[in-house]
């Protein structure tokens, strides 16, 4: 049976709980806490990104965060909390389903860049 993308980020929604941009501020700041962004290369070239986040394209999540991968970024540890954003909030719920699916327990959806910014987190240069 066909799915939608309406139906998918339902499912996404669903799975990973999304949370205000002032506690993904406080949390981001624990050593135990990973900030993911899943923007492609050139978006966040264009505007930076949250100050310590892991930046890794949506396209490249996969790899990027299966040990087993010889793409594997160190960064990703299922024993941490992964916090994620995109632009608006679509493609971190989406990724945030994937690390669920692929093992990672405690796994939260910022939303968008745009939301950290208004909210006063810090930005760098990627």
């Amino acid at each position: 049976m066909p799915t939608t993308v309406k139906e998918m980020l339902a499912a996404a929604n669903d799975a990973v709980p999304r949370i205000a941009p002032a506690e993904a501020r406080a949390m981001a700041e624990q050593p135990q806490v990973v900030l993911l962004d899943v923007r492609d290369a050139a978006e966040v070239k264009a505007s930076g990104k949250a100050k310590g986040a892991v930046a890794v394209s949506r396209g490249l999540l996969e790899f990027r965060a299966d040990p087993e991968s010889p793409l594997h970024d160190a960064a990703f540890d299922r024993a941490k909390t992964i916090i994620v954003y995109c632009a608006s909030g679509g493609r971190s719920a989406l990724a945030g389903k994937t690390l669920r699916d692929m093992g990672y327990k405690d796994v939260r959806n910022l939303g968008g860049f745009k939301d950290w910014v208004e909210a006063g987190g810090e930005v760098e240069n990627a």
